[in-house]
């Protein structure tokens, strides 16, 4: 059983310093069960409450093909039945106890999760070890369930030309991995998934020795690994499980551009994205950098992009830059641009190249990275008031392979990001062979 450092003064967190900021971390404690199962205790008792996460490392990316939204519909499926309770009794029975559960499918990971009082987390992990292996489903389980996630797409995905568009976007991002398809799923894919693709992928991924159990709040790490060893522990790992190998991107050797045009858009706009390299256990100093970069491109009015593009030549409404650092494969860093009414897209993007062009010529102003740094420090911190933000950094870290070492080590590496090494992955990153350049148009209207 491993202990990491205890949470510092909040003050001196603040401190301009940036000697060991990693020492200042949450209380956190470690271990593995005998079947496999991880779990993180995370200890703050500032308040009688607790959050459970159970993370599986089976996201959208790990679904067969052609059953793509095979992950999120077993996470619906998961507050049916079981071998101990009713359909829908899950939810209800946390409900009943003052508290609220829910759970999230992403291309990496499906999390599930409640948040309860201190004194409830036993029947929490009782209900919540259960469904591990013991759901009970029914094809009307199937029918109604199937039902529920095509229109959840209809409203969110079919409905937001927005939405449609960045669609198009991903898969023209990826040649061959699967994040090239949405977490939901395509339409026609959706529409026959069935019993045994749902049995399929739960029989396979839903074991403790794949899954993550991350404890925040209220909790002594000795309770929570009596209680863990109780009801997780005796479930038997899955021998099956395979290696986590998925299709890899091939070299990409052309720049694509993807034209998007829907009758209801409302305001127009560029987005490009870049191939770019994830948080590697061990190896963050890149995805560091990155982090960085996308802040002092688009990270709010003050940003490198705002003020060429919003504030100097009056181009655009909106500006940003984001990076999705967060994954177990190749990721993406994007540009987003908004322009004027009265200005075309071929305008804007050609002043946002201009800009990010300017940019790899005048460098990294000094002050401007000091401040992104306090900033960042100062978000370090004030998520410690969130148990449940806290048990989310844990554990999809730990889904996409880091370690806890390389959460407890993030600040330090942010903090030791030199304006060399962002323009360093400014220039890697910036290479228009792995890019993906899209407008969002109003459909041209014939008369």
């Amino acid at each position: 059983m491993i202990r990491f450092p205890a949470l510092a003064a909040f003050v001196s967190f603040l401190l301009p310093s940036s000697a060991g900021l990693a020492a200042q971390n949450e209380a956190v404690t470690h271990f593995t069960l005998d079947n496999g199962m991880e779990v993180v205790v995370i200890e703050d008792h500032r308040s009688p409450s607790v959050q459970q996460m159970v993370w599986y490392r089976a996201g959208s990316a790990d679904e067969p093909k052609g059953s793509s939204g095979v992950a999120h519909f077993l996470e619906h499926l998961l507050f049916k039945a079981t071998d101990k309770m009713e359909s829908g009794e899950f939810s209800a029975t946390v409900a009943k106890n003052g508290g609220r559960d829910n759970a999230f499918t992403s291309y990496d990971y499906t999390a599930y999760f409640q948040r309860v009082a201190a004194d409830r987390l036993e029947l929490m992990m009782q209900m919540e070890s259960d469904r591990m292996r013991n759901i009970r489903l029914t094809h009307d389980d199937i029918e109604t369930e199937r039902d529920v996630i095509i229109e959840e797409r209809n409203q969110r995905t079919e409905n937001s030309p927005g939405a449609l568009f960045q669609e198009q976007m991903s898969a023209a991002q990826y040649l061959n991995h699967q994040y090239g398809a949405p977490v939901i799923g395509w339409m026609h894919e959706m529409q026959t998934l069935d019993l045994e693709d749902a049995l399929g992928f739960y029989e396979l991924y839903y074991s403790p020795n794949n899954a993550i159990l991350v404890v925040s709040g209220d909790v002594e790490p000795a309770k929570v690994h009596r209680l863990a060893k109780q009801y997780y522990g005796v479930i038997p790992a899955n021998p099956d499980l395979p290696e986590r190998l998925r299709t890899q991107e091939p070299p990409q050797t052309a720049e694509r551009r993807v034209i998007f045009r829907d009758s209801r858009v409302a305001q127009e706009y560029i987005s490009r994205s870049y191939l770019a390299q994830e948080r590697d256990p061990g190896n963050q100093k890149t995805a560091a950098a990155l982090t960085i970069l996308a802040e002092i491109l688009g990270g709010g009015t003050t940003s490198y992009l705002a003020e060429k593009l919003q504030f100097d030549t009056q181009i655009a409404t909106y500006s940003s830059a984001y990076y999705r650092g967060q994954a177990l494969d190749d990721t993406t860093f994007n540009l987003v641009v908004v322009p004027r009414l009265d200005v075309t897209l071929e305008a804007a993007e050609d002043a946002m190249d201009a800009a990010v062009s300017t940019f790899l010529e005048e460098g990294v102003d000094p002050e401007q990275l000091e401040r992104i740094k306090a900033q960042l420090r100062a978000d370090q911190v004030y998520s410690r008031d969130s148990a449940e933000k806290v048990a989310n950094r844990y554990g999809s870290a730990l889904a996409i392979g880091l370690s806890v070492q390389d959460v407890q080590d993030w600040p330090d590496i942010l903090e030791a990001v030199t304006a060399e090494d962002i323009m360093q992955a400014a220039r890697d990153v910036f290479d228009c062979e792995a890019s993906v350049t899209g407008w969002l148009m109003r459909e041209e209207v014939t008369q």
